[in-house]
Parts: structure tokens; sequence; C-alpha cells
């Protein structure tokens, strides 16, 4: 069953420069219990795409789509009264920075049986056994004890944990976690990506996992949606995108895996995701792509077939060739 059905999802931000659009007709479809990772460089828009299905954006924002559908509703029209009740509820997010996510005015207590008091209406001695259960489901020791902490009395670990533990609160369908590891230590980030799959696994819900790291997705992931510049390049299932990617910045991504080095220096690629002032005419990966040709540069690519991940290339990789490329003997 398809919980969560976006097509064509575009943001724009209105600037005193003009409009800027940080998402270009994005399509995401999540089917219940589904795991699926966005993955890209900083300034993807990957971030940006989840706030506006949450419906998190500033004011700026202008967001439209053909279609929006989570749990066959449109979320896109739904007034204030009726999203609030089912953010937080069926569809939560984890955000980045759980030090700034937190109120640091109120205990972790009282920001964790909000949610409760709001969705579920329990009474408080439920509402406290429930916060009680949640943190130890999350594995914060002695959680009895840490109701009555405030956010800056834990640690970043701990608070990316109270975190987890307000989004799967009211048993959610759709849990969204955007790079919930980036603000923790390598030994932290293993153990917050364990438990989120744990949590998974055992509650049926569908995740989306948002990250630049491409080595989380090869261990969580099901399916793979890789986004450029505010646009969608491809998407496949996560063993044939490490196997065959169809893009060339799939590619180049994976190629920039350490382990996959074949030279003293890792590979990289050259130049910036492009901003408001410097987005090229064509192909918006074309200026720092090795496979670019005039076409590229002056002319927008088409999505590829679905059997080629629906690749936003003129020449897509096939095989580690550029289909259609007048070099064609370029591998990838």
């Amino acid at each position: 069953m398809t919980l969560l059905e976006i097509e064509n999802l575009t943001v724009e931000f209105a600037t005193a420069q003009g409009a800027f659009r940080a998402v270009d007709n994005v399509s995401v479809s999540v089917d219940a219990g589904d795991v699926l990772a966005i993955v890209g460089e900083s300034g993807s828009g990957k971030s940006v795409a989840m706030l506006a299905i949450m419906g998190l954006l500033p004011w700026t924002a202008t967001v439209t789509a053909d279609k929006a559908l989570f749990g066959g509703r449109d979320i896109l029209k739904l007034s204030s009264r009726q999203r609030r009740q089912v953010i937080g509820k069926d569809l939560t997010m984890i955000f980045q920075e759980p030090m700034s996510s937190l109120n640091p005015c109120f205990t972790v207590g009282f920001q964790l049986t909000e949610a409760l008091k709001t969705h579920l209406k329990m009474d408080k001695p439920a509402r406290i056994a429930r916060a009680i259960e949640l943190l130890d489901q999350v594995g914060i020791p002695a959680p009895d004890k840490r109701l009555s902490s405030f956010p800056h009395q834990l640690s970043g670990g701990m608070n990316q944990r109270v975190m987890i533990a307000m989004a799967i609160a009211c048993s959610p369908k759709l849990l969204i976690a955007d790079e919930p590891t980036t603000a923790l230590d390598v030994t932290i980030q293993a153990q917050i990506l364990e438990l989120l799959m744990k949590l998974q696994h055992d509650t049926g819900m569908a995740l989306v996992l948002i990250t630049h790291d491409m080595g989380v997705v090869a261990e969580t992931a099901q399916r793979v949606s890789v986004q450029y510049a505010g646009q969608k390049v491809e998407e496949q299932p996560v063993a044939g995108l490490f196997d065959t990617p169809h893009h060339p910045y799939t590619a180049a991504l994976l190629a920039a895996l350490p382990e996959r080095a074949t030279d003293r220096h890792l590979p990289s690629i050259p130049g910036v995701v492009p901003g408001q002032f410097d987005r090229p005419d064509g192909c918006l990966f074309s200026p720092r792509c090795g496979l670019a040709t005039d076409l590229c540069r002056q002319q927008s690519p088409r999505q590829a077939e679905a059997e080629l991940g629906g690749s936003l290339c003129h020449y897509p990789l096939v095989k580690g060739k550029a289909r259609g490329h007048p070099g064609s003997e370029v591998a990838a």
C-alpha cells in the first residue's frame, strides 16, 4: 500500500533578488514499511522537500505539487487544524540538530508527554508511564529520572534519543529522519542508526532517511533517491544503484567512497552545487560532469526510462558507458 505519494513537488523561496527554486519537480513514493534513502550534497533540496511535506517551511516559501497524498489525503490542502491531527502523530520527523530542536526551557518529560496529551488524549499517569517506556525503548538509562532533565543536561546522543522517542511516541506510519547523526561522533552515529533500524523493523513504520553518507545508505535502505540542485536525478533499489548507477552524479558519489579508491588520493567532484545566481543553462550538473557536451550545456535533459532509474541525463550510463554519447567508449 502506498503511504506517501508526491508528484512534481516544487518549492520556491521569495528573495529580494527574485524567486529561488530550491526543489524542482521532485517525485517521492513511499510504501508502508518501506525504507527510502534520499542522498545528495548539501544544497540538493533534500531537507527542504521533506520540510515542505511536513508543512514546516517559512512564509517565504511557495509549495506546489501535482499530487501530494499521505494516507490518501492531500496534505497540501489540509487546514491548519487537520494538519495538526496528522503531523506529530502519523507523520513525524527527526531533525539534524537535537540541541536546537528541543526547547531548552522545558524538561524532557514535558516535551515528551505533550504529544501524548495532544494526539492520544492520555491522562497524566498514563502519559508519564508511556514516556518512561519510550525513553527505555530508545536506550536511555534510568528513564524515570531523565524525565526531569533539561536538554542542556544531556549529551548530544542522549538528546537525539529523546528526539527519536518523541517521534515514535504516537506510533507513526511514516518517520522522516533528516541526517539524524550529523552532530554526533562516530560511535554514537552507529548506535543511533542501529536504533532507528530496530524501531523500523519492530514497528513496521515506513522510514525516509535523508543523508549524504553513501555508507549509511548501503547498510539501511531498500531504495535510494539521488537529488542534485533540487532535482531528482535517479532512483533505484539500493543493490542496483551501487552496482550499476545510471546518472554520472550518482557514479561520482560512489567513486568518492574511500573503499572504492584505487589511488592514494580520493576522487572528488570538482565545483559546487549551483545556487540562486550561478545556475547553468541545460543540465544543472553539466559544469561538473566529465561527460558533458554542448547538448548538456544548452538543453535540459528528460528523464530516462524506468529501467535506467529514471536518470535525468542526456547520456545515461549503461554498464559503465554513456549511452548515445559522441565518445561512446567513455567509461563512467
